[in-house]
């Protein structure tokens, strides 16, 4: 088994980053590139930065000044998304120090983007994130998991499954997986869907949205078969500290860097 990742991610509007529940209610976590080095020491594997309402907002990713930041003090890959739509931005924030891009709405609209952004850069930096949300949990059928676009407010009537495997035919190198109905719930990932796709697509997949305790990680990577597992509110609160995590899961057979 390869070793396991460990992912903080950091949701940043107007240059901070915030966290909320299932998409809503956000509310104010710290500075973005303070967090980032403290992440970096601590062990994370890599970080994910996500300007959260560009797309909804119909404008560029704000981002290119915070990732010249970043870059400076950061020794660990990183990835950065939010309304990304065209391959100059990309090879703006990829000389700007980030090492992947992730690309979600963008992506849908116009699929053939994914395969662009391949052929210029290679897939291992093209990361296509999927937002998705079924009627239940667990859905009766796997196929109910749905793709949402504009920061989970716009449903599309397209399966999940069908998008993940798509997305990797035309390129993509990873795939950030996020339960909206478990974000910032602490209550667990959504094992079933996570699972489905880890096991009919060829590429790495990050679980996102519920961690909550230790076992919730240790679970999405084995019931759920995920490659990295993603978090948020738990890392920026101090809830689960990063060392302590990797240490849980080393005890229970888990391999992590």
């Amino acid at each position: 088994m390869l070793a396991k990742r460990i992912i903080p991610c950091l949701d940043i509007r107007d240059g901070q980053t915030v966290k909320g529940i299932k998409f809503e209610a956000l509310r104010h976590a710290g500075d973005p590139v303070e967090l980032a080095e403290i992440y970096a020491r601590q062990g994370a594997d890599e970080l994910v930065f996500l300007d959260i309402t560009a797309t909804h907002d119909g404008r560029d990713t704000l981002l290119i000044d915070l990732v010249r930041r970043i870059g400076a003090v950061l020794d660990i890959p990183f990835t950065v998304g939010g309304g990304i739509t065209t391959v100059a931005q990309v090879e703006q924030l990829l000389q700007a120090g980030a090492d992947k891009v992730s690309i979600n709405s963008s992506a849908f609209r116009r699929p053939e983007f994914v395969s662009e952004l391949a052929n210029a850069f290679g897939s291992q930096c093209v990361v296509v994130a999927i937002d998705t949300n079924a009627p239940v949990s667990p859905a009766k059928n796997i196929n109910d998991w749905e793709v949402y676009l504009n920061g989970g407010r716009l449903p599309t009537g397209k399966s999940a499954m069908d998008w993940a495997r798509e997305v990797c035919d035309r390129g993509a190198g990873e795939i950030l997986l996020t339960s909206m109905q478990n974000d910032g719930t602490k209550a667990g990932f959504a094992l079933d869907i996570t699972r489905a796709i880890a096991q009919s697509v060829t590429v790495p997949v990050i679980a996102s949205g519920g961690a909550g305790t230790a076992e919730h990680f240790r679970s999405v990577f084995t019931d759920g078969a995920a490659d990295a597992a993603l978090a948020a509110s738990v890392f920026h609160f101090g809830e689960i500290p990063i060392p302590s995590l990797k240490h849980y899961l080393r005890d229970h057979g888990i391999p992590v860097r």
